[in-house]
């Protein structure tokens, strides 16, 4: 007999008893679930299993949708699986397909054949299709460090072996098959691709976007939104790491073990600080003076907005700095949700008619008395700040809600110079497996929190799909609205970053609900080699708001 503590996202914690061994498949069948979104993933006892492995000992059975962190991954894992088999098969196994960066709700992907056309990728979506209508499974072994590597030789897949041999932290991975398609990953696919029949392929530009559901609405692949400012972002990007000679971790990790760490630092410095003196040019060119800046969480918005000011000093400018913090409405005044919560990351948190107000006011060059909003009773405070501007003087505003046009909507158009920032990290695992955007802010922000507030990985786990939610409604729908874009990743922040989190990461136990993702982040890091001396970073550093040592926070 095997007693099961089986939970589902819609319910949790049912007692179950079999007489026999059995898959977590079996198990959610005989649960007759009638309701909520495809299961993707399972642990037993908070330890990732495989939907069609067998259980055979008692234990906790949690089963997630696409909602949950891994689950999402091992959705998107096993897609690239199938597309990159369907793609070999449309244009010959020896094809090479690059996944290089989020994008548009999907990945944007790169075919090394020439021109890829519509019909091609109809060709694609077909072959795909045709693997998710006779359910092909999805084989999955386990290897071990040793046998990976062994592996990769016989394969002659150079370029992952060097990436092991580099990583000396990396444990092994998971060898998966399709159909004859194999890969290494390093987190369990889905069983068959009966699982993966929500996507769209999508040619654009110079590659094709593989689409596939948010993790907001599990149950449809989103409406397609160009994304030009993030397309033109991360093909910059690409161009610069290429120009540094770092395509991969791997070229990461040689960099550091040969000792160049230090020239790397200094050239992503420098690259910088170019761009942020490019914008500045730009807003003194445009003549623009409400200077709007928004990004997610972790960006570096705070450091990036006091170098800002620098440059546009530099131009002979002399910005009035404020945030949109001070802007809140009274506490007593908040809306409340249907727990009696306060929400403070909504636009409606602030005082749109009073921001509006004062900033016509200083563009006519009257005097403005700037609110300070008093956090610990909740309350705006006036007369500490009564100030005006001189004609040509710029006022920088930065905060969440910066690019909502509903913020600003009683400024003239004119007067407003847009921007948005955010890392957007290219630097990828290898040609097949890209690091996340998310999970790169998440490093900066458990770093930062356990620095200046003393909080614990687990509570900055806790607290990061709430951050997201958030991101999703308030700041990425904007970003487009922008009229420059900075961003604001390292190619080497990941490198310094692991000494940081990794003791914090480690501090997560078996036995806390936040021990999976805890060991997801581990995972990740493992594959870098750690940069120990960061005495190079400079004191100006956008890093150095997150790691310490800023002169600018």
């Amino acid at each position: 007999m095997i007693r099961l503590t089986v939970s589902t996202p819609e319910v949790s914690g049912l007692e179950k008893e079999y007489e026999h061994a059995l898959t977590p498949e079996e198990v959610l069948a005989s649960l007759n679930r009638t309701e909520g979104h495809r299961i993707l993933s399972c642990r037993a006892d908070n330890v990732p299993v495989r939907l069609d492995s067998v259980i055979d000992h008692d234990c906790h059975l949690d089963f997630f949708d696409l909602r949950e962190p891994y689950s999402n991954y091992s959705f998107q894992a096993s897609l690239t699986l199938l597309y990159i088999r369907a793609v070999h098969e449309v244009f010959g196994t020896g094809t090479k397909v690059s996944i290089a960066n989020s994008l548009s709700r999907g990945l944007f992907t790169i075919i090394h054949t020439g021109s890829v056309t519509d019909e091609d990728c109809e060709r694609i979506s077909a072959v795909m299709r045709g693997y998710v209508e006779k359910n092909e499974p999805l084989h999955e072994t386990s290897l071990n460090r040793e046998e990976a590597i062994a592996y990769l030789r016989q394969a002659k897949d150079y370029e992952v072996l060097r990436l092991f041999e580099s990583a000396e932290d990396l444990e092994g991975a998971q060898l998966c098959e399709l159909d004859g398609e194999k890969m290494l990953f390093y987190q369990h696919l889905v069983p068959s691709c009966s699982y993966l029949d929500l996507f769209e392929i999508r040619r654009y530009r110079t590659g094709v976007l593989l689409r596939f559901p948010h993790y907001a609405d599990p149950d449809h692949v989103p409406e397609y939104h160009e994304q030009k400012i993030l397309y033109e972002a991360f093909s910059e990007e690409t161009q610069w790491d290429r120009l540094m000679g770092i395509n991969h971790v791997y070229d990461l990790n040689r960099c550091v073990e040969e000792g160049r760490a230090q020239d790397l630092i200094l050239l992503s410095e420098a690259l910088h600080e170019k761009k942020i003196a490019k914008i500045a040019e730009e807003i003194r060119e445009s003549g623009k003076r409400i200077i709007l800046i928004a990004g997610p969480s972790s960006s570096g918005k705070t450091s990036f907005a006091r170098r800002l000011i620098i440059q546009l000093r530099v131009a002979g400018l002399n910005p009035l700095y404020l945030g949109t913090d001070d802007y809140f409405i009274n506490r007593d005044d908040m809306e409340v949700d249907e727990n009696g919560n306060r929400d403070f990351e909504s636009l409606s948190a602030l005082d749109t008619e009073l921001f509006a107000s004062q900033m016509n006011d200083l563009l006519a060059g009257k005097k403005a008395d700037i609110p300070e909003f008093d956090f610990i009773d909740g309350v705006k405070i006036f007369g500490k700040r009564i100030t005006s501007i001189q004609p040509d003087q710029p006022v920088l505003i930065e905060g969440i809600h910066a690019l909502n046009p509903k913020l600003s909507e009683g400024i003239p158009e004119e007067d407003k110079f847009r921007i948005y920032i955010s890392p957007l990290t290219q630097l990828n695992i290898d040609i097949h497996h890209r690091i996340p955007t998310t999970d790169a802010r998440f490093f900066r922000r458990l770093v930062r929190d356990y620095r200046t507030r003393g909080r614990s990985a687990a509570t900055t786990i806790h607290d990061w799909s709430s951050v997201r939610r958030g991101e999703d409604n308030y700041i990425f729908p904007y970003n487009e609205e922008a009229d420059a874009f900075f961003n604001s990743q390292f190619l080497y922040e990941l490198a310094v970053l692991k000494k940081h989190a990794e003791p914090l990461l480690r501090e997560i136990t078996p036995d806390m609900p936040e021990y999976p993702e805890a060991q997801r982040y581990l995972q990740l890091l493992k594959f870098f080699v750690s940069i120990e001396d960061e005495s190079p970073v400079p004191c100006n550093s956008l890093l150095r708001e997150f790691i310490g040592g800023s002169v600018l926070v």
